[in-house]
């Protein structure tokens, strides 16, 4: 996986590359493990976490081109 967007599914980006798992723990997004958020989008659960979608987005692309 190159790039998100915000529609992308959490668990597809974990799947993709385990290393963005930070990103998601450091919102407040505790149980990544769990089906309900590995099914999210990220705007779905940055709009439940109170976190700018458009940001965390940004910072994981930045991230993903760096790796």
């Amino acid at each position: 996986m190159s790039s998100i967007s915000k529609d992308s599914v959490i668990g597809d980006i974990l799947d993709a590359n385990r290393a963005t798992a930070p990103f998601f723990l450091n919102m407040g997004m505790h149980c990544l493990g769990c089906p309900a958020s590995r099914g999210e989008t990220v705007a779905q659960a940055c709009a439940v976490h109170g976190v700018d979608a458009d940001k965390l987005v940004e910072d994981i692309n930045t991230f993903l081109a760096a790796a």
